[in-house]
């Protein structure tokens, strides 16, 4: 059997709770770590996996890895019109920090060197000891009257090339089947963006009107986009990963019934397209999601990432215990203290231990608790990914 089945495959029966001859993995990591890695592990540049949407080194480390699992995103197929771009702009696919998978990432890039994702947010790159990030510089709505936000130049949904969906299975399947989820998306943390997260915050306690504006607007396009890629591409597409941090390490961003009177019904609009098509649904938001588990679960949620275990009651025991039956885990790997401080055995440890827990009749999928972070040896991210640990 360990010859014969697929990742695919493999996902598949640990998403239905069924055990397998291994339990399969994914990989997310900063473009840092995946530098160190293709050192590492002495990778050549590819030639064999040439592609416009993909990385073919990192991709390379993903079979290396055995990884299997796989992420289309919706900023991989945006194809703007040159009336979208101002005068010295430039495209650039590659050089976001935001990127944590082989994908290749929208970005437009002024004169003055700033970066812009499809929506608008402003970034510049700062350094840190270990790397650097993206950092937002400004907020284009922070001021917005509810005909500003009209007047936005959001995206149109047909600037984005579904055709070029299909492409990107083909490259992936020319290999072999890998699970493949499609990113659709965030709406509360992409509003916030948008005008400050003091000024979201306040206004949607206050006077809710334009945050509440800015996510429909966001909401629109993100299920649009979303059901015409499923209208395409649905029985290939396996899961589709929505994104969402309403939380912090010890509790809930916003109070549970304002986030059910304004988060929840725009996730579910987001939700119920992928369950027209019958797709599993994976849903990431960091922190003590706790409180939100039940509703998350009857809203259609099939599997939670990132299961950050050292937040308020996101023990992994006490998770798969409560919620197990029902709910698949994505992550769990410590990369706040383990994957940076500890050492190859410790992380073996417990890539083992979330195994033997989370893994147990299966609905497990090894990851860690986000994306593996700048100041972690390379070591122990090998050690992660040993295949015989699984």
């Amino acid at each position: 059997m360990k010859n014969e089945i697929s990742p695919r495959e493999r996902v598949i029966l640990a998403l239905n709770h069924t055990n397998t001859d291994r339990v399969p993995v994914d990989f997310l990591a900063t473009t840092e770590v995946w530098k160190k890695v293709i050192e590492y592990l002495n990778i050549e540049f590819q030639t064999q996996f040439a592609s416009d949407y993909f990385d073919p080194n990192w991709e390379a480390v993903l079979r290396k890895y055995k990884v299997d699992c796989r992420v289309l995103s919706y900023d991989q197929f945006f194809q703007p019109p040159e009336s979208f771009f101002k005068p010295g702009d430039k495209i650039n696919w590659w050089d976001s920090l935001s990127r944590s998978t082989p994908n290749r990432m929208f970005r437009r890039i002024s004169e003055d060197g700033i970066f812009h994702d499809l929506w608008g947010h402003p970034m510049r790159i700062v350094e840190n000891p270990t790397g650097a990030y993206e950092e937002i510089i400004q907020f284009p709505l922070r001021d917005a009257t509810p005909n500003d936000i009209k007047n936005y130049p959001w995206p149109d949904v047909d600037w984005w090339n579904i055709d070029q969906v299909g492409e990107a299975i083909a490259e992936l399947d020319a290999e072999e089947p890998y699970h493949l989820r499609f990113r659709a998306g965030s709406i509360f943390e992409v509003a916030w963006q948008l005008t400050g997260m003091d000024k979201f915050l306040m206004d949607l306690a206050l006077d809710p009107k334009v945050p509440l504006l800015i996510m429909d607007y966001l909401t629109d396009i993100t299920a649009e986009v979303l059901n015409r890629v499923l209208s395409e591409y649905s029985e290939r597409l396996d899961m589709v990963y929505f994104y969402d941090d309403v939380a912090t390490e010890n509790s809930l961003m916003i109070s549970k019934s304002m986030w059910g009177q304004f988060i929840q019904p725009r996730h579910k609009r987001l939700f119920d397209v992928a369950k027209k098509y019958q797709k599993k649904i994976m849903y990431h938001c960091d922190g003590s999601i706790y409180p939100l588990i039940p509703e998350l679960i009857e809203m259609g949620v099939d599997l939670l990432n990132p299961i950050q275990v050292d937040a308020k009651n996101m023990e992994a025991s006490r998770l798969k215990e409560e919620f197990g039956k029902k709910l698949c885990f994505h992550g769990a790997i410590d990369n706040i203290h383990t994957l940076p401080f500890g050492t190859p055995e410790d992380v073996q440890n417990e890539v083992k231990e979330r195994i033997k827990i989370l893994g147990k009749k299966g609905g497990y999928i090894v990851a860690s608790t986000h994306h593996i972070q700048s100041n972690t040896p390379v070591e122990n991210v090998d050690a992660m990914y040993a295949v015989d640990i699984r």
